[in-house]
């Protein structure tokens, strides 16, 4: 099999995707929900089970983002995370996010069962482990944590995994599956009950108050009237109120597929040091692929990035020397930060306008509780966990370092005209490079493909102006600020960017 840049959550559910029609008209419904990925599908679903229309929109295809790039893995183990809570937060809301998540894995199981979904669930024990002996003291602080909330799990030295480790956090009784076909079953329940419209390819441009409700629109001019909006598009495309801007960043890491002669372990693993190296396997036909991700950074970040792969592709070759690497592809995710996500009301200035973004690489169990908090609200009732991921909360930031870190780049990023124009010329341009150059006294963002083409950009991100960087692996050109990313030729990618770039004509 040849490598294959496509997730193969993606690749593996091409013949069974259904195609939704773009909004060519007006619509009016009582809820719209903004972007399908498992956030706004599992709304979808819940909603359904209502007497409430939907209609839901996507820019591009359903589940093809974010949720279709993950690792698929259906846990409450989030990292180190529950000292951290703990120390910021307390006992009461350490609790609910654990119990939250716990919920999280029941709901998805019980979803699986009702629906009949084939998505290859698999009931797996998680773990954060260690090669470091230094790492110890903090998995074991970690586990003192998680039984101080009232959780499940315990120490283990001993792992199932192919390569030395130190010891390990245990989380028994979570999950993996297939999240495209997951998304596939979803949708396929949601049609039945003739309550949602899906429309594909139909990116929205602005949500505005109207005369009843809020008026989406979407490019062309069409509109969708909701008295009810719920924003599940990764990052909220809204600036103001709400300046999730200035409260997230976000975060790019890479994932390899692996066919291998060797037998695979049980159980999904993560480490607890940098660079992040994260292990699971996943049905593939009669086999099994070995996946393994990490190398995460921030999006956008000024560095060279293309070993990234390699390094993934070298530990496989350690397990497995023979193996084959069929699969390579790349996610971006929203972190807060107080590293919690924001779920619920948009902003208090927005009435009946709702987010779920900032699930800091662990959407498959938060898409689900953002889902049923976001639905309560619409329907009125309290939820148990509502409090923690609370989306308006003004307490002070206690990583105020990284936010003042934060803010700087912002400004450096929008103060463009006084960074000094690049020496680089086109002429000093290899084919497959891309570089920000002088073209007339001017900064342009020219990519050069291997047939000796150029694509020239202003390399001037056009969320919220700030230098866009090259991402020399990905082949796109990156924010710094928000994470915002476009193709080389300028065409918008993921949020929290909506318009493309301007194209620059070189001769």
């Amino acid at each position: 099999m040849e490598e294959n840049k496509k997730s193969f959550w993606i690749d593996s559910t091409l013949e069974n995707r259904k195609e939704f029609p773009k909004l060519e008209g007006d619509k009016r419904a009582d809820v719209c929900i903004i972007g399908g990925g498992l956030t706004g599908l599992t709304t979808s679903y819940y909603l359904s089970k209502t007497n409430l229309s939907v209609v839901l929109l996507e820019k591009s295809k359903l589940c093809e983002h974010t949720s279709g790039n993950t690792t698929g893995k259906i846990t409450s183990q989030h990292d180190l995370f529950y000292d951290y809570l703990l120390q910021s937060e307390g006992k009461e809301k350490a609790k609910q996010y654990y119990e939250a998540n716990e919920q999280a894995i029941s709901n998805i199981e019980k979803i699986i069962q009702e629906e009949q979904i084939d998505c290859d669930f698999e009931k797996q024990d998680a773990y954060v482990f260690t090669q470091k002996s230094e790492e110890i003291p903090k998995i074991k602080k970690e586990v003192e944590a998680v039984k101080e909330i009232g959780g499940k799990a315990e120490f283990v030295e001993n792992l199932d995994l192919p390569i030395a480790t130190k010891g390990a956090i245990k989380f028994s009784n979570q999950a993996q599956f297939h999240p495209v076909k997951y998304a596939q079953g979803l949708v396929n329940s949601i049609l039945k009950t003739n309550q949602v419209s899906f429309y594909e390819n139909t990116k929205v441009v602005d949500v505005k108050q109207g005369k009843e409700g809020y008026d989406i629109f979407v490019e062309k001019g069409k509109k969708v009237n909701a008295k009810y909006v719920v924003i599940a598009s990764h990052y909220p495309i809204i600036n103001a109120p709400g300046y999730y801007f200035l409260k997230m960043y976000q975060s790019l890491s890479y994932v390899i597929g692996v066919e291998t002669q060797k037998e695979l372990f049980q159980g999904m693993y993560i480490n607890s040091e940098k660079p992040t190296i994260s292990f699971r396997t996943a049905k593939s036909g009669n086999n099994r692929l070995l996946l393994i991700g990490g190398m995460d950074h921030k999006t956008g970040e000024d560095i060279d990035l293309s070993s990234s792969y390699e390094k993934l592709i070298a530990i496989a070759k350690q397990i497995d020397p023979e193996c084959n690497v069929v699969y390579k592809w790349c996610t971006e995710d929203c972190i807060s930060l107080d590293k919690i996500p924001y779920i619920g009301e948009f902003s208090n200035l927005m009435p009946n306008v709702y987010v779920g973004t900032g699930y800091k690489k662990w959407g498959m169990t938060t898409s689900n509780i953002a889902a049923n908090i976001i639905v309560d609200k619409i329907l009125g009732k309290e939820n148990p966990y509502e409090e923690v991921f609370t989306s308006t909360r003004l307490k002070p930031i206690k990583n105020y370092q990284e936010m003042g870190n934060m803010l700087k780049e912002v400004v450096d990023g929008l103060v463009i005209e006084k960074i000094k124009i690049p020496k680089e010329t086109i002429e000093n341009l290899k084919m497959g490079q891309g570089k920000i150059v002088e073209v007339d006294g001017k900064k342009v963002g020219v990519y050069q493909d291997e047939n000796g083409k150029l694509f020239a950009v202003k390399p001037v991100c056009s969320h919220l102006g700030c230098e866009l960087n090259w991402n020399n692996l990905e082949k796109t050109w990156d924010c710094p600020c928000h994470g915002s990313r476009f193709t080389y030729i300028g065409k918008s990618i993921y949020d929290p960017s909506i318009k493309d770039l301007e194209t620059v004509e070189i001769e």
